[in-house]
């Protein structure tokens, strides 16, 4: 009991992490559009930012769930291929996101006022558009991830759905706290601290994509071996579903496997944790 306590607490803290990232990043987009219509006065147009807010995780949960019905109408060999594709999309998807906004937080304030001046100008159907395009892409992001949690859970959708609900929820929270002025929150580390974890998570689902695409036969190397702890890290240990719910970890890993985990923290987690460096404007 211990063991699978310890497995559902793992899967619970993965996904909620990425849960956490995602729907703060779409709170604190929304709650920057509300701010401003607030302070110009302009609160007619609200409705239209929850239009598009509401449209946004409509599409996000639509696409989740085709993906997840989807997958159960193909054969063993075809599922593995799509789980496999799915993983890597998720990574590529997380990886841009860990950057995008390490370079974006500083100005995404001024950018998405600026958006919504000019779609309020233009009409109604703008704002909707601003507020709808804001959220899709994170709420697109998460299905994807998602669906590669599912995937790698074995089938059942109960754990990484609670993960996800948790995060989001806290996300919402906190930036409904950060909007009201309760709290104060360094959004700059906050992000750097969950980007740096996220790398680590996004190692091992592509880990995972490569093991899928091995099993299908796509690529090659399957049962030559990394290495084998299962002796060690028995995946029935609470050590071992601890590793495998957070970082997707195999006790029995393929080189291909560990080659790719190995290559992608090395690279990312260099470029991410390198200075930052802000550009400043040469005047003549």
């Amino acid at each position: 009991m211990a063991d699978c306590d310890e497995g559902w607490n793992a899967v619970l803290v993965s996904n909620g992490l990425i849960g956490l990232r995602e729907g703060l990043e779409a709170a604190l987009v929304v709650s920057i559009l509300v701010a401003f219509l607030v302070r110009t006065e302009r609160r007619e147009a609200l409705r239209m930012v929850w239009v598009g807010v509401a449209v946004a995780i409509a599409l996000s949960i639509g696409v989740t769930a085709v993906l997840l019905y989807a997958v159960g109408q193909l054969s063993f060999k075809q599922q593995e291929i799509f789980g496999g594709v799915a993983s890597l999309v998720a990574v590529v998807f997380v990886t841009w996101m860990i950057f995008w906004m390490r370079s974006a937080a500083r100005t995404i304030a001024a950018e998405l006022r600026d958006k919504l001046s000019d779609a309020l100008r233009i009409g109604p159907l703008a704002v909707a558009g601003v507020a709808f395009l804001a959220v899709a892409r994170e709420g697109l992001e998460t299905a994807v991830f998602f669906f590669s949690s599912v995937q790698s859970a074995g089938g059942g959708t109960a754990q990484p759905l609670f993960g996800f609900l948790a995060g989001i929820t806290l996300a919402v929270a906190l930036a409904w706290l950060l909007y009201r002025g309760a709290i104060r929150l360094d959004l700059s580390k906050f992000f750097t601290v969950t980007g740096v974890l996220l790398v680590f998570v996004a190692a091992g689902v592509l880990a995972y994509g490569v093991h899928d695409l091995q099993e299908a036969g796509i690529l090659p190397g399957l049962h030559t071996l990394a290495f084998d702890v299962s002796d060690q890290i028995p995946p029935d240990s609470w050590y071992g579903t601890l590793l495998e719910g957070l970082f997707n970890f195999s006790p029995v890993t393929s080189v291909a496997e560990a080659t790719a985990w190995v290559a992608y923290v090395a690279i990312v987690l260099t470029l991410f944790l390198r200075p930052h460096r802000v550009r400043t404007a040469v005047t003549q």
